[in-house]
């Protein structure tokens, strides 16, 4: 699939691992107006994007984090990036292959057929890779974290605790239980199947609107496969509450708490307010970034305007 439609999807799911809420689903129709009436404040501007986030919403949960100037920006510009990069027969043929491999009739039993053979080998493998993987893993992150000067350190801490709530469930968990893998298995036939695109062609034709809801599809499936292996996003979005700390003009400060992993977690956040509607900070800064970068590209592509210098 196309890169873009890709990084949509993981846009939304790394906003629902860094946030939460405790509102409960809402009407398709309904949302974005909701999204827009309870972003007025900086703690219903959270409150607004984790409810997008509950119901697989990404059109809304994307008003919820872009100022409108950088939202239409994303909508006039969304058939040339979807169009960017030129496939070739090969790409169209590998991906027809694949949806079809994912949507047969019996798409399911032929795939864990092929997979089944290789689990017996990858346990032995992984017994002792895994943890050696998920310990270098592990120190990793932690040591991205303490080296991160946007966080404060209680957030560091904050960090921290959740990264290792993660080592400790992915060294938990059996990924090749052929149960588990079954119902992964069924999670992504079921998602291809309503996606229904049989072409990359029919990919790049998608509107806006229409990527938005076939990115909201791939948000649910990514939520069904995880929670295969015990992680209930929904269940974490729901046990959050959202509360402002601090505010000063156009700036505030929401802490946001939520339960994962069985466990109690702490955040806060930053926000600013642009046209009466509040927006996190590191999203309207990464947007004007964007900006700069591109006006920059702009610049370096323009002809020289100046008129060539003539002899005499």
């Amino acid at each position: 699939m196309s890169s873009k439609f890709a990084r949509i999807a993981l846009l939304a799911v790394l906003v629902a691992l860094a946030t939460g809420c405790q509102q409960k689903d809402q009407t398709g129709s309904n949302a974005p107006a909701a999204a827009k009436a309870t972003a007025s404040t900086p703690a219903g501007a959270v409150t607004a994007a984790v409810a997008a986030m509950r119901k697989n919403d990404v059109g809304a949960l994307l008003e919820t984090m872009m100022p409108p100037a950088a939202l239409a920006k994303l909508k006039a510009d969304w058939h040339s990036n979807m169009n960017k990069d030129p496939v070739t027969d090969e790409q169209r043929q590998h991906f027809a292959e694949t949806m079809t491999k994912l949507t047969s009739p019996n798409a399911e039993a032929n795939l864990y057929a092929q997979i089944e053979p290789k689990l017996k080998e990858f346990d032995q493998k992984s017994a002792q890779q895994m943890p050696m993987i998920i310990s270098m893993g592990e120190g990793i992150a932690q040591s991205s974290i303490k080296q991160n000067n946007d966080l404060s350190e209680p957030q560091k801490q904050e960090a921290e605790k959740l990264v290792d709530a993660t080592a400790k469930w992915a060294q938990t968990t059996k990924f090749t239980d052929p149960a588990l893998v079954k119902q992964a298995i069924a999670v992504i036939c079921k998602t291809a199947r309503n996606l229904k695109l049989k072409s990359v062609d029919d990919l790049r034709a998608l509107t806006y609107d229409q990527g938005m809801q076939k990115a909201g599809i791939v948000l649910a499936g990514l939520k069904q496969l995880m929670g295969v292996y015990g992680l209930n996003m929904d269940k974490a979005l729901d046990s959050i509450k959202v509360e402002r700390v601090s505010s000063a003009a156009d700036a505030a400060t929401v802490k946001i708490t939520y339960t994962a992993f069985d466990q109690p977690f702490t955040t806060e956040t930053k926000m600013v307010r642009i046209d009466n509607q509040w927006y996190g900070e590191h999203a309207v800064e990464a947007w004007k970034k964007k900006q700069r970068h591109d006006a920059a590209l702009a610049a370096a592509k323009a002809p020289d305007k100046q008129p060539a210098a003539t002899g005499k």
